[in-house]
This record gives structure tokens, C-alpha cells and sequence, in this order.
């Protein structure tokens, strides 16, 4: 089997999860003031049925979906998950429908995204649970 592109072994998954620690103790200690989530977890049924409704749902809106965008959020303060830290999944197009000419894929506009996976337990554990 071929290796996917950006593939990286446990050790890189650690050295970017220790980078990573400084800002989640900012994060931790000055905004939200108690651990914050540092990870989110989907099962694999939940990601391959979000990948083929975002292909159909791009089809309708007159694009094809060439990948995904993850970004990184925050739950608002009212909410039941009050201001932990997520991450959701935006499909991407490289389609000239809505582009700026950069060159990279572009958000779908109007597609839906993918969030409500499990945080961490507890909401601050690092890499590897």
C-alpha cells in the first residue's frame, strides 16, 4: 500500500502536540480559565458518511469537492459545551465558481461542515490518549 501524502510518524505527532502546549496552558489559564480541549474525536462512520454527503451536497451547489479544510474554534459561553475549544470540517473546491485566483482550493460556500465530535477525556489530555 502507498503511503498518503503528509503521513508522519508518532514521534512528529508528539513533538507537534508538545509545541502545541504552551498555547493550550495560555489558553487554559487566561481565557477559559480551567483546561481547555486539546483534541476531537470522530468515529470513521461519521467521517466517511460526512465525506460522501459533502461530495453529493457540492454536486448540488455546482461544484466538486476536492478536499477538506480543518479549522480550529471555540464553543460560544451559552452553550452546553461553553467556551471549550473544537475543531470543524469545512469541504473544499478548486472549482473557478467563487475563487480569488489564488491558486488553493477554496471553502464551498454554502456547503455544510462537519463538528460535535468528542473532545478529550478529560478535555485537556494530550497526544496519545
Amino acid at each position: 500500500m502507498k503511503s498518503p501524502k503528509g503521513l508522519i510518524t508518532p514521534d512528529e505527532a508528539k513533538e507537534l502536540n508538545n509545541a502545541y502546549s504552551e498555547r493550550h496552558e495560555l489558553i487554559s489559564k487566561d481565557i477559559t480559565k480551567r483546561p481547555d480541549n486539546r483534541s476531537s474525536w470522530y468515529s470513521l462512520e461519521e467521517i466517511e458518511s460526512f465525506l460522501a454527503y459533502a461530495k453529493a451536497q457540492a454536486k448540488e451547489l455546482g461544484y466538486e469537492m476536492d478536499g477538506i479544510r480543518i479549522y480550529c474554534g471555540a464553543y460560544p459561553e451559552e452553550k452546553e459545551k461553553a467556551g471549550y475549544s473544537t475543531s470543524f470540517i469545512i469541504p473544499t473546491t478548486s472549482d473557478s465558481l467563487g475563487k480569488d485566483g489564488g491558486g488553493s482550493s477554496s471553502d464551498i460556500i454554502g456547503a455544510n461542515g462537519l463538528n460535535r465530535g468528542q473532545g478529550g477525556v478529560p478535555p485537556s489530555a494530550n497526544y496519545p490518549q
